[in-house]
């Protein structure tokens, strides 16, 4: 099993503990099947069903979980030559736990160059959020700035201006992988005068 990042890279491993979405390749190459054509089987499965929500008749195949809770994923290869039938399970399926979802988020930050604390964005340890829309407002409604990555956040700027200091408000929607919904919305703080430890 293949597990791909948001970011391209690749690991390889037989189970995976993570949040969604979780992109996963599976991959069965046989080798020395000699004239025997192999049917491949993989059995997508929440653990503790029997029957599989997803069968893949592909020899590499690949899925986005979407949904937290426990999964197992099996192969089955049936080698075939003439009458002659040959079945293949996995000792193991390999397995997939995918968290609850979970997001939080300041209540201010300051954005005054200093690397720390400069961009408005959901606290870190967020986990399993499948969709996110965030919009910052002024205090007469003009909508300032938008974005829908949740890695992605907000530099204090309208456009390419800074906007002052003060309160602005944040509207939040997003979806987890467990079903559940998050809306917020807040009132969050520009203080560009302050350090971490709250000096001037």
């Amino acid at each position: 099993m293949t597990i791909i990042e948001k970011d391209g890279t690749e690991k390889e491993d037989i189970s995976f503990d993570g949040s969604a979405p979780l992109h996963a390749r599976f991959a069965a190459h046989p080798d020395q099947i000699g004239d025997y054509t192999p049917y491949f089987e993989w059995r997508f499965s929440r653990e503790g069903q029997e029957k599989p929500f997803l069968i893949r008749y592909d020899e590499t195949t690949e899925y986005v979980f979407q949904e937290s809770g426990a999964f197992a994923v099996e192969l089955r290869i049936s080698f075939v030559q003439g009458t002659d039938t040959i079945e293949f399970i996995m000792d193991e399926p390999y397995r997939i736990n995918i968290s609850e979802s979970k997001l939080e988020l300041p209540n201010a930050f300051t954005p005054n160059g200093d690397g720390i604390n400069d961009i408005f964005k959901v606290k870190e340890g967020h986990q399993s959020i499948i969709s996110f829309e965030a919009q910052v407002f002024n205090r007469w409604g003009k909508k300032l700035y938008e974005w829908n990555d949740i890695e992605g956040g907000w530099d204090g700027k309208s456009g390419s201006s800074e906007v002052p200091d003060g309160a602005y408000y944040l509207v939040v929607k997003a979806q987890g992988a467990d079903g559940k919904s998050y809306n917020f919305k807040k009132v969050i703080n520009i203080l560009r005068g302050y350090t971490e430890n709250g000096q001037p």
